[in-house]
């Protein structure tokens, strides 16, 4: 991998390589982009067979962290961390606590927070080192559990694509197929049922299934099944790339909105639903609830207001609607121009040159 000609190709700013040798801790941090501000992304922690699937995977990362941020209309880049190891059996204290002072060594370019792999406990060890960390214990001053608040930004997606697809964004009557019932699904259920979904569920885990059943008197089927019963909305809220060849055919919803990451298999599959009239809610825009309450720890958190900005997603994919419309192009395109679009109008607006007052210039 030609390093550099990737990260100039791709509009990457800067990739840092962090080692330790008494912790063990080798990672890799990738800011991609900082012109809506500091680069906010998660640290994941895997055992990458390669060192350069790590890289790929955290530059990967980090530029979908700057489409997500944009988005969501923060004004934050972005960046994404990988730890090489197994989080069951490598971690240590010391590790993060070197980790975050690499971070602190970056004067605030890249802000981190919880992913795959990682732990509140561990964020609140690099909190020993850096304040450039969110997802921390809400003894520090922490939102807490992201869960409800990124449940909240689905349930206002959800309305906001039902209202592109039957005219109206109530809920009321509509037939929702949740893929996946756990945290966030469960509560994303709960703001369903009290608006007057009918909801058909669907887990692996036959606890969470009967929970949902019970809860909210929800229709029960295999996860196979799930596809093609008839329903108005398909919410997948579980494994990533559920829409594609076979899927597809089987579907009858006329609206995919759901918390899950990575919901497309391929760009194509984004191409065909679009053809089969099928709104669909970019999983980066709709999912970003949790993003944006972390994002509002960086100003002291305040509840009200960080809900208030997850709200703003309803608005967001109105608009991705409105320019899919416009240009004739799939949904998941219009979120990424949308995204572009934000970003360039901030880097044009940074061209001007503007005299700093706290320096002067001299001529030689």
């Amino acid at each position: 991998m030609e390093i550099f000609n990737y990260m100039e190709e791709y509009d990457y700013e800067q990739l840092v390589f962090c080692q330790d040798k008494n912790s063990g801790l080798k990672a890799i941090i990738a800011i991609h982009d900082t012109t809506l501000g500091p680069a906010l992304g998660g640290t994941r922690m895997w055992t990458y067979k390669t060192e350069e699937e790590a890289i790929e995977d955290a530059l990967r990362l980090a530029k979908g962290m700057t489409y997500k941020n944009a988005a969501a209309g923060l004004n934050l880049g972005g960046g994404k961390t990988v730890i090489i190891g197994d989080p069951k059996t490598d971690k240590n204290p010391e590790m993060f606590r070197a980790f975050g002072r690499y971070i602190q060594s970056l004067n605030g370019r890249y802000i981190t927070a919880e992913d795959v792999g990682t732990t509140v406990q561990d964020m609140d060890t690099i909190h020993l080192e850096t304040d450039y960390v969110t997802g921390i214990s809400p003894e520090f001053g922490s939102s807490g559990n992201p869960s409800p608040v990124t449940a909240y930004g689905i349930y206002k997606g959800i309305k906001a694509a039902t209202k592109e697809a039957f005219g109206s964004d109530a809920l009321e009557g509509k037939t929702v197929a949740v893929q996946g019932v756990g945290n966030v699904a469960f509560t994303l259920c709960e703001h369903l049922y009290k608006e007057g979904a009918k909801l058909i569920v669907t887990d692996i885990n036959k606890d969470a299934v009967q929970r949902a059943v019970d809860a909210f008197g929800a229709e029960a089927v295999d996860p196979d099944d799930i596809y093609g019963v008839e329903c108005d909305i398909y919410a997948p809220c579980a494994l990533g790339a559920t829409i594609n060849d076979d899927t597809i055919p089987q579907l009858k919803a006329k609206v995919i909105a759901g918390s899950a990451n990575n919901q497309l298999k391929t760009p194509e599959h984004g191409d065909m639903i679009y053809e089969k009239g099928i709104v669909y809610a970019p999983d980066f825009v709709i999912n970003a609830g949790g993003v944006i309450n972390v994002a509002d720890e960086l100003n002291g958190y305040n509840e009200s207001r960080a809900m208030k900005q997850v709200e703003t997603i309803y608005d967001s994919l109105t608009k991705i609607f409105e320019i899919s419309k416009r240009d004739n192009v799939p949904t998941y395109v219009a979120a990424d121009r949308m995204a572009e679009e934000r970003i360039e109008s901030v880097r044009k607006s940074r061209n001007q040159f503007l005299l700093n007052g706290h320096h002067t210039l001299s001529r030689r």
